[in-house]
């Protein structure tokens, strides 16, 4: 570790917090409803997308409204994205002549860019037409962020409303989280990817000559479009398969740097909108600080291992400077992957700029110990603010029981009901991780797309089923994913992370509407203290630590034992 590597660290973080603070307060305008800097351009597009779909802007939904619409809402999304990529072969934009996918391969898709996960188990550049990457991946990209957005700003309304009945109006939520956040954003950013050599062209490929004398192909396509939202609606799946490895989604130590920013910013920006919409700015500070903690930590974590290296390489001389460039970009270096790696897993977003499989065990261990912590660091866009709010809920419930006081957030009562949907959603993802889990480490269809043995191969499937199921479409490259059972499982595994957890936390919305928000008193719960922002922490890692470690144990944990005695897999 250096401090150069820790300085763009830091420096890429503060901008994230120095830019999401404007962003928080327009996205609170947005979903108030309130006129805003956009609104004289993009005001009549808003009404016009009303007219055309035939919504009423002002007609608000109950809970259970909300989440029939949004769940109507996606199953049309995946149905129609799942026709297209099938019968991609005989629609127009294909200059590859690609065929359609499989039946499973499709369904895996469809299921994975509807759900936020963008689980690539098909080669971006070798599988897809430039109208299945626009009409169909890059759109998706857009709603599915958006739904994310919708959501955590109807539990928002839940805490800020006093004895209400709806939580907003989904279709609303939608367009305006399109509209005016993540299309604007888009746009900049996609020139600006541009500028710096990314493509944006209908063109099928480039033929240069190397420095050998063959002549090359290069793919090409429209990059930039897609790019842009998939790191800003925490996507990831890449154009091009190598995702952001490809010096053509990323083309230079500055581009990788704004693609974390791209990644980070509005899903911070989000706690920022959560504490205005509420009217208490001191949240934002201590969810913040929460998320902050740990995700510094899994950095310093992954950026110690890789730096660290292997008694193997160094043996062979392989790593004369110490540190473990394995599966890395040489025009990023040890702090940029480690800090990839852990941002793109702390998020829900996916991309990759280093192969995780190739990390140290621990270096890799950390991805997938920040994914089976909730996908809360700071999470995807709105997926991230409903998830930590969910937990919130939990430890000012834990703290109540420690101390004798009413359990209370943000003024509404925390009761037996609230507590029960809040365990059922946290338990989807252990269910989903251990229970797919454990079934593929012995079935032998399964067991024949691993690419290696032992403790590693063993991370390999709880990598992919933690991905998946985390709503994160990272990977361990090892494994071979695209077969009937990993594109079946991986795809069920993907919709009861999203849709399975989203049910009971909507739950939980259309109870707490409903109650009346009380003011502080002497027996409350203070939540925006650093006793809170420690019990936060402390609940977070004590859920992961008790649902993972032993899975842990057996796989990253016990290949580090015995990469350090000389042995590797």
């Amino acid at each position: 570790m250096t401090i150069v590597g820790w300085l763009q660290i830091v420096l890429i973080l503060a901008a994230v917090l120095v830019s999401a603070v404007p962003l928080g307060a327009l996205m609170a305008r947005v979903f108030a409803g309130e006129r805003n800097v956009l609104s004289p351009v993009l005001g009549p597009v808003e009404r016009g997308l009303y007219r055309l779909a035939v919504v009423d802007p002002n007609r608000e939904q109950s809970w259970l409204g909300y989440t029939l619409g949004m769940l109507v809402f996606n199953a049309g999304g995946f149905l129609l994205l799942y026709l297209l990529l099938r019968f991609q072969g005989v629609l127009p934009l294909n200059p590859q002549g690609f065929s359609g996918l499989s039946p499973d391969l499709a369904f895996n898709t469809a299921v994975s860019f509807v759900t936020n996960t963008n689980w690539q188990s098909y080669g971006g550049e070798t599988t897809m037409s430039h109208l299945s990457q626009m009409a169909g991946l890059t759109v998706q990209n857009f709603l599915s962020a958006a739904t994310g957005m919708a959501l955590a700003v109807a539990l928002v309304r839940a805490f800020a409303r006093s004895g209400a009945k709806t939580v907003g109006n989904f279709f609303t939520d939608v367009t305006r989280a399109t509209l005016y956040v993540l299309l604007p954003l888009a746009i900049v950013t996609a020139l600006w990817q541009v500028s710096m050599g990314t493509p944006q062209t209908f063109a099928v490929s480039a033929t240069v000559r190397t420095v050998e004398g063959p002549e090359q192909r290069i793919a090409l396509g429209p990059v930039a479009s897609q790019l842009a939202v998939k790191q800003l609606g925490t996507n990831g799946g890449g154009f091009f398969n190598a995702n952001s490895a490809h010096p053509y989604e990323n083309p230079s130590p500055l581009s990788n740097a704004l693609t974390i920013w791209q990644m980070l910013v509005v899903s911070t920006a989000m706690v920022f909108a959560f504490s205005r919409l509420v009217g208490d700015k001191r949240q934002a500070r201590a969810i913040l600080a929460a998320m902050g903690v740990i995700l510094v930590a899994g950095i310093g974590v992954a950026y110690w291992a890789e730096s660290a290296g292997t008694p193997v390489l160094a043996a062979a001389g392989l790593d004369p400077a110490g540190g473990n460039m394995e599966g890395k970009e040489v025009r990023f270096g040890l702090a940029a992957s480690a800090m990839f790696a852990a941002v793109t897993t702390g998020l829900s977003d996916g991309a990759v700029n280093a192969m995780h499989g190739s990390f140290t065990p621990v270096g890799g261990m950390v991805p997938m110990v920040l994914i089976m912590l909730g996908e809360i660091l700071p999470g995807g866009v709105g997926s991230g603010l409903y998830g930590i709010l969910v937990i919130a809920i939990v430890s000012v419930f834990v703290a109540g029981l420690m101390v004798g006081r009413t359990p209370e957030y943000l003024g509404k009562k925390i009761e037996a009901k609230e507590m029960k949907m809040a365990v059922l959603a946290i338990l989807i993802l252990p269910v989903a991780i251990l229970g797919f889990s454990a079934v593929a480490a012995v079935l032998p269809a399964a067991l024949a797309g691993l690419g290696n043995a032992g403790p590693h191969g063993l991370s390999e499937i709880y990598y992919a089923y933690t991905s998946a199921a985390g709503n994160n479409g990272s990977a361990f490259g090892g494994l071979s994913a695209n077969s009937p059972w990993w594109n079946a499982t991986l795809g069920l595994a993907m919709l009861l992370g999203r849709f399975a957890y989203i049910v009971p936390m909507m739950a939980i919305a259309g109870s707490l509407v409903a109650k009346p928000r009380l003011a502080p008193s002497a027996g409350t719960f203070p939540t925006h203290t650093p006793l809170f922002v420690g019990l936060l922490v402390g609940i977070i890692l004590i859920l992961g630590g008790l649902q993972f470690f032993p899975a842990l144990a057996l796989g990253p944990i016990a290949e580090q034992v015995q990469m350090l005695s000389g042995k590797t897999f």
